[in-house]
């Protein structure tokens, strides 16, 4: 073989990750690396998703083989007032890398969202029932979605929710300051769902590109809480002694509507022969852990 667009058999696969500053985006480059590829991460200062020209030019230098998109416009409440920064970012930004990744030939990931779901069910969603998001962020993350699977082929698409990192700020790290500044602490008990450590979904899209079983997959760890049992997990495995109270979510109104449940059913991780992912509250000690945040008396 040769021609100089042609890698030897033996050159390290190339992975591209967008979004690359944020917690699951640092998360993903380190990831990736461990397990031996050469990866570019971009945030919005190296890469604006926006411009095709850009995205077109930066990426064909590069010509990676895998392509992490978990660059978003996530600022839920602002997307109210501000639709069109949403729908630039998550749905024409999310459309630009289809069509780049298409025409390089890259396999594509498209993190999304619990939020394309109406929140309304009482049973947990698989990645076959119908979405229905109920904000603007929600609607704009799913309109990524349908550019992702109409303009590409090779793609992951990984709904996740409730995420948390080393990297970023979070609602595990909110509740620890708040813990060193109160004694008591009002969260909503009435809104369910799925926390997820960065760590574990990272490793999750690096065994799901390693295949070829393109499609949707509701990656997060595995079972439910609310977050008002979220957050009584965070003070018990850290060793805080907290008040927790639990409220109701119309005491604490905001712009934007919460799904109300949002649980996630793994089914495409488990029809796909996927290692499962560990109990929320094991990975919760994990990070606690690895933050030093445990009281070590």
């Amino acid at each position: 073989m040769s021609g100089s667009t042609v890698r030897s058999s033996m050159a390290k696969l190339r992975a591209v990750v967008t979004g690359a500053h944020g917690q699951l985006g640092r998360d993903m480059v380190d990831c990736l690396a461990s397990q031996g590829y050469e990866v570019k991460g971009y945030g919005r200062t190296e890469l604006d998703i926006t411009r095709l020209d850009q995205t077109k030019e930066l990426l064909t230098a590069f010509s990676p083989d895998v392509i992490v998109h978990a660059a978003a416009y996530t600022k839920v409440d602002l997307a109210e007032t501000e639709p069109d920064d949403a729908y630039v970012v998550n749905g024409y930004g999310s459309r630009n890398l289809a069509v780049v990744a298409d025409s390089l030939g890259a396999k594509l990931v498209y993190v999304s969202t619990d939020y394309v779901f109406n929140g309304q069910g009482t049973e947990p969603y698989d990645e076959f029932q119908p979405t229905m998001p109920i904000n603007v962020y929600g609607k704009s993350k799913l309109a990524g979605e349908q550019f992702v699977e109409r303009f590409h082929s090779r793609y992951f698409i990984v709904r996740t929710s409730w995420v948390y990192g080393k990297h970023g700020n979070n609602f595990v790290k909110t509740m620890l300051k708040l813990a060193e500044e109160r004694d008591s602490l009002s969260v909503v008990s009435d809104q369910v769902g799925c926390p997820t450590y960065t760590k574990d979904l990272a490793e999750c899209i690096a065994e799901l590109i390693k295949t070829e079983q393109y499609g949707t997959y509701h990656v997060s760890n595995s079972g439910s809480c609310s977050w008002f049992e979220f957050a009584q997990a965070i003070f018990e495995l850290s060793g805080r002694s907290v008040e927790v109270k639990p409220v109701s979510t119309d005491q604490f109104p905001r712009p934007a509507s919460r799904p109300s449940y949002s649980v996630f059913l793994h089914k495409a991780l488990e029809l796909g022969g996927f290692s499962p992912m560990r109990p929320w509250k094991d990975a919760l000690a994990d990070f606690i852990e690895e933050i030093s945040y445990v009281n070590k008396t």
